[in-house]
């Protein structure tokens, strides 16, 4: 009896031993496009992780400089000398024509502040001066152009004296005004997104007679 008839495999054999321990053509293209699918779901995630992240530091950012801007202001006298508490004037020429902000000597000076870049104090960008009308070392600088599209505005009005939430208008005043400071972040396309908003009121107290 031949080989063959005992059961020795033939070439057909080895062929189809041959196929099944390899992969087909269609059987790579179907592994390879479900790698590159999971490979684009994970990249969509890290790119979305890292924009939520950015996005939260951009607001931890902002609200510090919210309230470090109400906190300049509690600094400041209620009024300017000789103006009455029911009136909110505005800064005066003399006062506008600094580097910056660092003329304003009452409240009332920072009526319908806004400016873009933000800036601190001495009108330098923010991040980079000593607050005393120079630069900080090189060294501890935050780059000039990270605020170049946030807005800083500060917006005050009166009152209620009984319920503070309550906005007054037209003539209406009391000898309380809300201070609002608001940051937002605006495109070249002109979308603004706000960041951070911050509100304090502050009471007028007659000196002692």
């Amino acid at each position: 009896m031949s080989a063959l008839q005992l059961g020795s495999p033939g070439p057909r054999s080895h062929r189809l031993g041959w196929q099944r321990s390899g992969f087909s053509l269609v059987e790579a293209l179907v592994a390879l496009t479900i790698t590159t699918l999971a490979g684009s779901v994970m990249l969509l995630a890290i790119e979305s992780c890292l924009s939520s992240t950015g996005d939260a530091v951009d607001r931890m950012i902002a609200d510090g400089m919210a309230n470090q801007l109400l906190n300049e202001m509690a600094l400041k006298r209620f009024m300017a000398v000789g103006d009455t508490p029911l009136s909110i004037s505005g800064p005066s020429a003399y006062e506008t024509s600094g580097s910056g902000r660092e003329r304003y000597n009452d409240l009332d000076d920072y009526k319908n502040f806004s400016v873009k870049p933000a800036e601190g104090i001495w009108g330098e960008a923010l991040g980079t001066g000593n607050d005393s009308g120079s630069l900080r070392n090189s060294n501890f600088r935050v780059p000039s152009s990270y605020f170049t599209n946030w807005r800083q505005k500060v917006e005050i009005y009166f009152v209620s004296a009984t319920d503070h939430s309550v906005r007054l208008t037209g003539s209406s005043t009391s000898y309380y005004r809300a201070f609002e400071v608001t940051i937002e972040y605006v495109h070249v396309d002109g979308r603004v997104i706000l960041l951070a908003k911050r509100r304090r009121v502050y009471a007028y107290l007659p000196p002692p007679s």
